[in-house]
């Protein structure tokens, strides 16, 4: 199994349900704060890979849940700029495994063998009507 460095956000019930299932799974987890990990744009643009610009981005994340941030409007240099200034801006998990980085839910399935998300995705706080602390 592999070593995974798994930028969360602390307090997180589904990034907390993510891990516990990486770790059922057999693998090794190294959970790194993403709000006070030092980003430059460049490290972080390698967890985007060729996706779109506006999946990089948190749905959940109060500024665009405002209408403050419309990532549908945003260039890739824009993005990680705003990112590297708040953080809650960046979709989760972002996920290291040897140097081979990817973001969001869906890369866990092909680290634990599932075709589905199930449990792995969503917040908790969404089935109970209430909101995480600072998505």
């Amino acid at each position: 199994m592999a070593t995974i460095i798994f930028y969360q956000k602390p307090g997180c019930a589904t990034n907390a349900r993510q891990i516990r299932a990486l770790k059922s799974a057999g693998h090794d987890v190294i959970a790194r704060d993403i709000l006070k990990q030092p980003w430059d744009t460049e490290d972080l643009r390698g967890f985007f890979g060729n996706m779109p610009v506006d999946f990089w981005f948190n749905p959940a994340a109060p500024r665009i849940k405002s209408g403050e941030v419309n990532p549908d409007t945003i260039d890739a240099a824009s993005a990680l700029t705003l990112m590297v200034g708040d953080p809650l801006l960046i979709r989760r998990p972002l996920i290291d495994v040897g140097g081979a980085r990817c973001a969001g839910h869906e890369p866990l399935l092909s680290l634990l063998g599932r075709t589905s998300q199930d449990d792995l995705e969503g917040c908790l706080h969404d089935a109970n009507r209430t909101r995480c602390p600072q998505t």
